[in-house]
């Protein structure tokens, strides 16, 4: 029993292998997102997400598909996101170790534009799109899933493909509704082989398969002003309100492998499944509002995300399945809620600064993960940004816009107590400091 036992490890081995070969995926990664861990848009970025919901940009799509209908040109954005981040798990006994040191490093693309001259009608129909790719286009897949007895954060990594493409529309006087999908991947392979003791394989075949899935964004936009008193200022003009619904989604990957070793496991052979899922994202629901007066505007957001739907998902992913555990010892994750705030104000017509804030609970309930051994903290969150506005170039017949974003997010601290493998148990403290740069120009047609 020795043999069969060390060779599916080596099966194992060589079916990840050949898949992360395959599907290029060498990276950490997280149960982040780049949408909902820093914001998309240098705007998103600077106000810590707390004006994103009416945001006219193009992560509109993500954030609030009716804010397309804001403006009514067709849009081009370029930018870049880096996140530099020191995550920590610090014993009170010895000096500090840094878990993760490992930077985001995102390129984005997006366009919005009206499709209604395609049909018969007048009424304008916004269509959108955005796309970010990992280490500045040349990762389409970061993932990485294992058990760690040193700890590993949960919500903090490299972030996997992001794409999002929705549209949106006026309904009546002020209103608007829009709709989008989150495009996320289920990569599957399989791997067939034979194989002596000594791992040299013959009659290999693996096929691999990537599909997308598609979960939906719903989101309405109220302008109360141009609702109740289109044709004159009233008490509620000024006054905007969104509401915004995204489905839980997650990415996931299953490895299969059917493995005949010669003179030890006969034909069909040695069969192993490996199935994981990342970067999941909570069912969320989030209710904004913003006053706009003559040159500035402040507003904020109460975002609830549904963690607690984790579990479940956990208890179908061979890695992370802990129904072994005692009850005790299983993770647990909370349903939390986000505040966050934030103000633009316009210099002048050429430039405008922002600035927002926010405090991120965090979802991870037990401190205690045997095996995962996953750690997360609070979040203080301070944006800053500002954008300038080119109105006349020589080549363009419409302004050039350029964007700027910082973010700090300081993770408070919190004790945990790792368990390794013998069940030894040690005591740290977790924190650290993530710094987010993010650019972009806008070109508008």
């Amino acid at each position: 029993m020795v043999l069969p036992t060390r060779f599916s490890v080596r099966a194992t081995t060589l079916a990840v292998a050949a898949v992360s070969a395959t599907l290029s995926m060498p990276a950490t990664a997280s149960m982040g997102n780049l949408g909902t861990t820093y914001g998309v848009m240098p705007v998103d970025v600077a106000t810590a997400q707390s004006l994103s919901m009416f945001n006219d940009q193009v992560s509109a799509t993500y954030y609030n598909p009716a804010a397309l209908t804001k403006d009514k040109r067709g849009e081009l954005t370029s930018g870049i996101l880096h996140a530099d981040q020191e995550l920590r798990s610090a014993n009170p006994n010895a000096n500090g170790d840094i878990v993760s040191s490992s930077p985001s490093q995102h390129v984005l693309i997006g366009m919005k534009t009206n499709l209604s001259s395609l049909t018969r009608f007048e009424h304008p129909i916004y269509l959108g799109f955005i796309a970010g790719v990992e280490k500045y286009g040349k990762e389409m897949l970061a993932f990485k899933s294992e058990t760690s007895e040193a700890g590993q954060y949960l919500q903090h990594g490299k972030e996997p493909l992001f794409l999002n493409l929705g549209g949106a529309t006026p309904i009546w006087r002020g209103i608007s509704a829009g709709a989008s999908v989150r495009v996320t991947l289920e990569a599957s392979a399989q791997l067939s082989a034979v194989s002596t003791l000594g791992g040299e394989t013959s009659r290999e075949q693996l096929a691999v398969n990537a599909e997308p899935t598609l979960k939906t964004i719903l989101g309405t936009n109220i302008d109360f002003g141009s609702t109740f008193c289109p044709d004159t200022d009233c008490i509620l003009s000024g006054w905007e309100t969104a509401l915004t619904y995204r489905t839980k989604s997650s990415a996931k990957t299953s490895v299969g492998s059917d493995i005949i070793v010669t003179q030890i496991v006969p034909d069909p052979g040695l069969s192993l499944t490996v199935a994981t899922i990342d970067s999941f994202q909570p069912e969320t629901l989030v209710l904004g509002t913003q006053y706009s007066g003559n040159r500035w505007r402040i507003g904020g957001s109460i975002e609830q995300q549904n963690w607690s739907e984790l579990e479940n998902e956990f208890s179908r992913d061979n890695i992370k399945d802990q129904a072994s555990l005692a009850a005790a010892s299983r993770i647990r994750f909370d349903d939390i809620l986000i505040p966050r705030l934030g103000a633009e104000y316009q210099l002048n017509k050429n430039f405008s600064v922002r600035g927002g804030i926010a405090y991120e609970q965090s979802p991870l309930k037990t401190t205690r993960n045997p095996e995962l051994n996953y750690l997360d903290t609070d979040k203080i969150i301070v944006g800053l940004g500002v954008s300038a506005t080119y109105n006349r170039t020589h080549l363009l017949a419409f302004p050039v816009r350029l964007d700027l974003g910082y973010q700090y997010q300081q993770l408070q601290e919190r004790d945990f107590t790792l368990i390794d493998y013998d069940g030894t148990e040690t005591n740290v403290t977790a924190d650290g400091d993530i710094h987010v740069l993010s650019g972009s120009i806008t070109l508008k047609f």
